[in-house]
């Protein structure tokens, strides 16, 4: 079961949601980890931290490593979006710590899966 955190125990699990995304061309669904667009938050963590809590609800069981992303993308335009200005894709790595379940909302499917 895909949509549970109680699989493949063993190894770390990533929270995957199927919607529409800030870039996403033609506006159709994608699969992608939880986004926000960065407004006027203190800190890149805050902004971070502001997109999973709009999808897990509750952030009381999950815990943020560091301050600076892990990673981060430049997102280039494309052949079917050539107006569009670049912008930054950037990645945080965050834990679930001692859940079971989380009721994730705001996208029309979701995921949990491994690296493979």
């Amino acid at each position: 079961d895909r949509r549970s955190l109680q699989r493949a125990l063993d190894r770390r699990l990533y929270l995957l949601l199927h919607g529409t995304t800030h870039a996403t061309p033609g506006g159709e669904p994608v699969w992608h980890f939880p986004e926000k667009v960065y407004e006027n938050e203190d800190t890149l963590r805050k902004c971070a931290e502001s997109a999973l809590k709009s999808v897990l609800g509750d952030l009381t069981h999950t815990y943020f490593v560091g301050n600076a992303p892990m990673g981060h993308m430049v997102v280039h335009p494309t052949e079917t979006t050539p107006d569009r200005s670049p912008f930054k894709r950037f990645f945080f790595k965050s834990q679930v710590i001692a859940a079971n379940k989380y009721d994730i909302s705001k996208c029309d499917d979701f995921v949990w899966v491994t690296k493979d």
